[in-house]
Protein backbone atom coordinates (compact mmCIF):
# COMPACT_ATOMS: atom_id res chain seq x y z
CA UNK A 1 0.00 0.00 0.00
CA UNK A 2 1.05 3.40 -0.97
CA UNK A 3 1.47 5.19 2.21
CA UNK A 4 3.08 9.30 2.67
CA UNK A 5 5.60 7.77 4.70
CA UNK A 6 6.24 4.91 2.18
CA UNK A 7 7.08 7.93 -0.30
CA UNK A 8 9.18 9.91 1.89
CA UNK A 9 6.28 12.29 3.29
CA UNK A 10 5.65 14.03 6.88
CA UNK A 11 4.33 16.15 9.14
CA UNK A 12 6.24 19.18 10.18
CA UNK A 13 6.15 20.65 13.56
CA UNK A 14 3.67 23.16 13.54
CA UNK A 15 6.90 26.33 14.10
CA UNK A 16 8.15 25.19 10.70
CA UNK A 17 7.41 27.88 8.10
CA UNK A 18 3.89 28.15 6.96
CA UNK A 19 2.47 28.96 3.04
CA UNK A 20 -0.78 30.10 4.55
CA UNK A 21 -3.50 29.32 7.36
CA UNK A 22 -6.47 27.88 6.70
CA UNK A 23 -9.74 28.50 8.60
CA UNK A 24 -13.46 27.79 8.65
CA UNK A 25 -16.24 30.37 9.36
CA UNK A 26 -18.74 29.54 12.09
CA UNK A 27 -21.94 28.05 11.29
CA UNK A 28 -23.36 25.92 13.68
CA UNK A 29 -26.05 27.92 15.48
CA UNK A 30 -26.61 25.36 18.09
CA UNK A 31 -22.74 25.97 19.44
CA UNK A 32 -22.49 29.72 19.96
CA UNK A 33 -24.59 31.87 22.63
CA UNK A 34 -24.07 34.79 20.46
CA UNK A 35 -23.10 33.79 16.71
CA UNK A 36 -22.33 37.36 15.84
CA UNK A 37 -20.25 37.68 18.79
CA UNK A 38 -18.51 34.55 17.60
CA UNK A 39 -18.12 35.76 14.19
CA UNK A 40 -16.17 38.92 15.49
CA UNK A 41 -14.03 36.89 17.19
CA UNK A 42 -13.00 34.62 14.78
CA UNK A 43 -12.24 37.85 12.90
CA UNK A 44 -9.96 38.83 15.46
CA UNK A 45 -8.02 35.70 15.50
CA UNK A 46 -8.04 36.14 11.26
CA UNK A 47 -6.95 39.24 11.07
CA UNK A 48 -3.87 38.56 14.11
CA UNK A 49 -2.84 35.56 11.87
CA UNK A 50 -2.44 37.85 8.47
CA UNK A 51 -0.33 40.42 9.87
CA UNK A 52 2.42 37.54 9.88
CA UNK A 53 0.74 34.98 6.90
CA UNK A 54 -1.45 34.43 4.02
CA UNK A 55 -5.11 33.68 5.34
CA UNK A 56 -8.15 31.58 3.50
CA UNK A 57 -11.40 30.89 5.19
CA UNK A 58 -13.37 28.45 4.31
CA UNK A 59 -17.05 30.22 3.88
CA UNK A 60 -21.02 28.66 3.44
CA UNK A 61 -22.52 30.50 0.09
CA UNK A 62 -24.84 32.36 2.66
CA UNK A 63 -22.66 33.70 4.96
CA UNK A 64 -19.94 35.25 2.41
CA UNK A 65 -21.24 38.72 2.39
CA UNK A 66 -21.19 38.96 6.22
CA UNK A 67 -17.50 37.06 6.16
CA UNK A 68 -16.96 39.41 3.71
CA UNK A 69 -17.35 42.48 5.57
CA UNK A 70 -15.80 40.93 8.84
CA UNK A 71 -12.45 39.69 7.09
CA UNK A 72 -11.75 42.76 4.45
CA UNK A 73 -10.06 42.45 1.45
CA UNK A 74 -6.52 40.84 3.30
CA UNK A 75 -8.13 37.50 3.86
CA UNK A 76 -9.14 34.75 0.73
CA UNK A 77 -12.42 33.21 1.25
CA UNK A 78 -13.23 29.59 -0.54
CA UNK A 79 -16.99 29.13 -0.45
CA UNK A 80 -17.26 25.55 0.96
CA UNK A 81 -20.79 23.52 2.06
CA UNK A 82 -19.28 23.28 6.13
CA UNK A 83 -21.17 22.75 8.62
CA UNK A 84 -18.92 23.79 12.05
CA UNK A 85 -15.83 25.75 12.11
CA UNK A 86 -13.00 23.82 13.96
CA UNK A 87 -10.74 23.53 10.83
CA UNK A 88 -7.99 21.73 13.02
CA UNK A 89 -10.03 18.92 12.64
CA UNK A 90 -12.59 18.51 9.67
CA UNK A 91 -9.10 20.01 8.10
CA UNK A 92 -5.93 18.23 6.45
CA UNK A 93 -3.14 17.41 7.94
CA UNK A 94 -0.41 18.66 5.61
CA UNK A 95 3.23 17.47 4.60
CA UNK A 96 6.38 17.37 3.13
CA UNK A 97 9.34 15.43 1.70
CA UNK A 98 12.79 16.16 1.78
CA UNK A 99 12.57 17.92 -1.91
CA UNK A 100 10.33 20.41 -0.40
CA UNK A 101 6.98 18.79 -2.02
CA UNK A 102 3.87 19.10 -0.34
CA UNK A 103 0.98 16.35 0.15
CA UNK A 104 -2.06 16.24 2.69
CA UNK A 105 -3.32 13.80 4.31
CA UNK A 106 -7.67 13.32 4.74
CA UNK A 107 -8.66 11.76 7.73
CA UNK A 108 -12.29 10.68 8.01
CA UNK A 109 -14.52 13.15 10.29
CA UNK A 110 -17.53 11.93 12.05
CA UNK A 111 -17.81 15.37 14.40
CA UNK A 112 -15.93 13.98 17.68
CA UNK A 113 -18.43 10.90 17.81
CA UNK A 114 -21.32 11.95 16.09
CA UNK A 115 -22.01 14.70 18.34
CA UNK A 116 -23.55 16.91 15.78
CA UNK A 117 -25.31 16.58 12.55
CA UNK A 118 -24.84 16.87 9.79
CA UNK A 119 -20.98 16.79 9.40
CA UNK A 120 -20.68 15.62 5.49
CA UNK A 121 -19.49 19.03 4.74
CA UNK A 122 -17.08 19.10 7.34
CA UNK A 123 -16.05 15.36 6.25
CA UNK A 124 -15.23 16.62 2.94
CA UNK A 125 -13.45 19.98 4.20
CA UNK A 126 -10.18 18.35 4.17
CA UNK A 127 -10.26 17.23 0.33
CA UNK A 128 -12.02 21.12 -0.76
CA UNK A 129 -8.49 22.36 1.41
CA UNK A 130 -6.00 20.32 -0.25
CA UNK A 131 -7.48 20.25 -3.79
CA UNK A 132 -7.83 24.22 -3.05
CA UNK A 133 -4.03 23.53 -2.56
CA UNK A 134 -3.08 21.77 -5.05
CA UNK A 135 -1.46 19.17 -3.42
CA UNK A 136 -1.83 14.99 -3.55
CA UNK A 137 -4.37 13.68 -1.32
CA UNK A 138 -3.59 10.48 0.98
CA UNK A 139 -7.10 9.39 2.74
CA UNK A 140 -6.47 7.36 5.42
CA UNK A 141 -9.90 5.23 6.57
CA UNK A 142 -8.90 6.33 10.46
CA UNK A 143 -11.42 8.37 12.29
CA UNK A 144 -9.26 10.96 13.21
CA UNK A 145 -8.92 15.25 13.88
CA UNK A 146 -5.82 17.08 14.02
CA UNK A 147 -6.51 18.57 17.21
CA UNK A 148 -5.38 15.07 18.67
CA UNK A 149 -2.23 14.87 17.42
CA UNK A 150 0.93 16.87 17.70
CA UNK A 151 4.49 16.56 15.82
CA UNK A 152 8.15 17.36 16.23
CA UNK A 153 10.90 17.07 13.72
CA UNK A 154 11.87 14.07 14.66
CA UNK A 155 9.04 11.42 14.02
CA UNK A 156 7.57 11.88 17.20
CA UNK A 157 3.68 11.57 17.36
CA UNK A 158 1.77 13.35 20.73
CA UNK A 159 -1.58 11.67 21.11
CA UNK A 160 -4.15 10.29 23.89
CA UNK A 161 -5.64 6.97 25.12
CA UNK A 162 -9.24 8.70 25.35
CA UNK A 163 -9.25 9.83 21.64
CA UNK A 164 -8.92 8.19 18.54
CA UNK A 165 -9.17 4.40 20.60
CA UNK A 166 -12.38 5.62 21.96
CA UNK A 167 -15.61 3.45 20.75
CA UNK A 168 -17.22 6.65 19.28
CA UNK A 169 -14.60 6.86 16.61
CA UNK A 170 -12.94 3.60 15.81
CA UNK A 171 -14.18 0.67 17.56
CA UNK A 172 -13.05 -2.24 15.61
CA UNK A 173 -9.20 -1.02 15.35
CA UNK A 174 -6.82 -1.80 17.93
CA UNK A 175 -4.73 0.90 19.93
CA UNK A 176 -1.92 -0.85 17.98
CA UNK A 177 -3.46 -0.35 14.40
CA UNK A 178 -4.45 3.21 15.34
CA UNK A 179 -0.56 3.42 15.99
CA UNK A 180 0.63 2.24 12.97
CA UNK A 181 -1.66 3.76 10.64
CA UNK A 182 -0.56 7.36 12.23
CA UNK A 183 3.18 6.51 11.94
CA UNK A 184 2.29 5.68 8.33
CA UNK A 185 0.18 9.19 7.60
CA UNK A 186 2.25 11.08 9.38
CA UNK A 187 5.52 10.57 9.07
CA UNK A 188 6.64 9.34 12.51
CA UNK A 189 8.56 6.53 13.86
CA UNK A 190 7.21 7.20 17.20
CA UNK A 191 3.74 7.63 18.91
CA UNK A 192 3.74 8.78 22.91
CA UNK A 193 -0.20 7.79 24.12
CA UNK A 194 -0.69 10.40 27.23
CA UNK A 195 -4.21 9.39 29.37
CA UNK A 196 -6.06 12.14 27.95
CA UNK A 197 -9.12 13.37 29.95
CA UNK A 198 -12.63 11.83 30.33
CA UNK A 199 -13.90 15.23 31.68
CA UNK A 200 -13.19 16.63 28.18
CA UNK A 201 -16.36 14.98 26.66
CA UNK A 202 -16.20 17.47 23.54
CA UNK A 203 -13.44 15.87 21.90
CA UNK A 204 -12.72 13.38 24.24
CA UNK A 205 -9.59 14.83 25.27
CA UNK A 206 -7.56 15.90 22.33
CA UNK A 207 -3.98 16.62 22.75
CA UNK A 208 -3.92 20.20 21.70
CA UNK A 209 -5.29 21.23 25.22
CA UNK A 210 -3.22 19.10 27.07
CA UNK A 211 0.16 19.07 25.33
CA UNK A 212 2.16 20.59 22.27
CA UNK A 213 5.90 20.21 21.53
CA UNK A 214 7.77 23.62 21.39
CA UNK A 215 11.08 22.54 19.84
CA UNK A 216 12.58 19.25 19.70
CA UNK A 217 12.83 17.78 23.25
CA UNK A 218 10.34 20.77 24.54
CA UNK A 219 6.82 19.93 25.26
CA UNK A 220 4.78 22.44 26.64
CA UNK A 221 1.91 20.88 28.84
CA UNK A 222 -1.44 22.19 30.69
CA UNK A 223 -0.02 22.42 34.30
CA UNK A 224 -1.82 22.79 38.18
CA UNK A 225 -3.59 25.48 38.87
CA UNK A 226 -4.76 26.00 43.23
CA UNK A 227 -7.85 24.90 42.96
CA UNK A 228 -7.29 21.16 43.55
CA UNK A 229 -9.98 20.04 41.51
CA UNK A 230 -10.25 17.13 39.20
CA UNK A 231 -8.80 18.60 36.17
CA UNK A 232 -5.42 19.32 37.99
CA UNK A 233 -5.73 15.47 38.64
CA UNK A 234 -6.31 14.96 34.95
CA UNK A 235 -3.32 17.28 34.07
CA UNK A 236 -1.07 15.95 37.12
CA UNK A 237 -1.74 12.33 34.93
CA UNK A 238 -0.52 13.39 32.07
CA UNK A 239 2.38 15.51 33.33
CA UNK A 240 3.29 11.97 34.71
CA UNK A 241 2.82 10.22 31.70
CA UNK A 242 5.42 12.31 29.77
CA UNK A 243 7.63 12.22 32.29
CA UNK A 244 10.84 10.40 31.73
CA UNK A 245 9.82 10.07 28.03
CA UNK A 246 11.94 10.01 25.14
CA UNK A 247 11.16 10.92 21.53
CA UNK A 248 11.84 9.19 17.88
CA UNK A 249 15.73 9.69 17.89
CA UNK A 250 15.82 8.52 21.66
CA UNK A 251 16.68 11.70 22.95
CA UNK A 252 15.22 13.07 26.56
CA UNK A 253 11.80 15.44 26.42
CA UNK A 254 11.59 18.41 29.00
CA UNK A 255 8.35 19.18 30.37
CA UNK A 256 7.46 22.78 30.78
CA UNK A 257 4.08 23.38 32.35
CA UNK A 258 1.58 26.36 31.72
CA UNK A 259 -1.78 26.98 34.38
CA UNK A 260 -4.93 27.10 32.19
CA UNK A 261 -6.91 30.27 33.07
CA UNK A 262 -9.53 30.43 36.04
CA UNK A 263 -11.94 32.56 36.15
CA UNK A 264 -16.02 32.69 36.53
CA UNK A 265 -16.04 31.48 33.18
CA UNK A 266 -19.64 30.44 31.28
CA UNK A 267 -20.31 26.59 30.68
CA UNK A 268 -17.36 26.10 32.38
CA UNK A 269 -17.64 22.13 31.06
CA UNK A 270 -17.20 23.38 27.79
CA UNK A 271 -14.88 26.45 28.01
CA UNK A 272 -11.52 26.18 26.73
CA UNK A 273 -9.37 27.66 28.83
CA UNK A 274 -6.06 26.34 27.65
CA UNK A 275 -2.88 27.68 26.74
CA UNK A 276 -1.21 25.23 25.34
CA UNK A 277 -3.95 25.62 22.79
CA UNK A 278 -2.01 28.67 21.84
CA UNK A 279 -1.05 28.39 17.60
CA UNK A 280 2.35 28.97 16.02
CA UNK A 281 2.21 31.40 12.84
CA UNK A 282 5.41 33.02 10.80
CA UNK A 283 6.89 34.94 12.94
CA UNK A 284 4.01 35.20 15.98
CA UNK A 285 2.49 33.05 18.46
CA UNK A 286 -1.68 33.59 18.60
CA UNK A 287 -2.41 32.78 22.05
CA UNK A 288 -5.61 33.49 23.98
CA UNK A 289 -6.13 35.90 26.43
CA UNK A 290 -8.98 35.49 29.08
CA UNK A 291 -8.42 38.90 30.93
CA UNK A 292 -6.47 37.03 34.11
CA UNK A 293 -3.52 37.13 35.51
CA UNK A 294 -2.58 33.78 33.90
CA UNK A 295 -2.63 35.55 30.52
CA UNK A 296 0.42 37.18 31.42
CA UNK A 297 2.40 34.09 32.38
CA UNK A 298 1.42 31.95 29.32
CA UNK A 299 2.66 35.04 27.35
CA UNK A 300 5.85 35.44 29.38
CA UNK A 301 6.84 31.59 28.74
CA UNK A 302 5.37 31.52 25.21
CA UNK A 303 8.51 34.86 24.52
CA UNK A 304 10.86 32.83 26.22
CA UNK A 305 10.48 29.69 24.33
CA UNK A 306 10.60 32.58 20.92
CA UNK A 307 11.94 35.36 21.43
CA UNK A 308 12.07 36.14 17.89
CA UNK A 309 8.43 35.60 17.58
CA UNK A 310 5.58 38.29 18.14
CA UNK A 311 2.67 37.66 20.80
CA UNK A 312 -0.77 38.15 19.62
CA UNK A 313 -2.96 37.91 22.65
CA UNK A 314 -6.58 37.95 21.32
CA UNK A 315 -9.59 37.49 23.23
CA UNK A 316 -11.58 34.36 22.45
CA UNK A 317 -13.95 34.06 25.33
CA UNK A 318 -16.91 33.83 22.27
CA UNK A 319 -14.85 31.26 20.86
CA UNK A 320 -13.69 29.60 23.96
CA UNK A 321 -17.64 28.35 24.96
CA UNK A 322 -17.88 25.93 22.28
CA UNK A 323 -15.22 24.08 23.67
CA UNK A 324 -12.23 24.97 21.80
CA UNK A 325 -9.47 27.63 21.28
CA UNK A 326 -7.01 29.55 19.16
CA UNK A 327 -5.37 25.91 17.79
CA UNK A 328 -8.75 24.22 17.44
CA UNK A 329 -9.88 26.99 14.78
CA UNK A 330 -6.73 27.12 12.72
CA UNK A 331 -4.61 24.72 10.41
CA UNK A 332 -1.30 25.21 9.02
CA UNK A 333 -0.10 24.68 5.36
CA UNK A 334 3.62 24.13 5.63
CA UNK A 335 6.21 26.12 2.85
Amino acid sequence: MTTPKSQGYAMPPEWAPHARTWMMWPCREIVWDDMEATRRSYADVAHAIARHEPLTMLVRAQDMAQARDLLGSDIELLESPIDDSWCRDAGPCFLRNAKGDKAGVNFRFNAWGGKYDPFDGDDAAARAILTAAGVPIFDSPLIAEGGGVNVDERGTILTTETCFPNANRNPDWSRDRIEAELMEMLGGTKVIWLPGSDLEVETNGHVDGIAAFMAPGLVLMEGPTDEGNAWDQINADNIAAMQGQTDATGAPITIRTVPPAVGDFPHPDMFCCSYVNSYLCNGAVIMPEYGVREDDIAAELFQDFFPDRTIERVNIDAIAIGGGGIHCITQQEPA
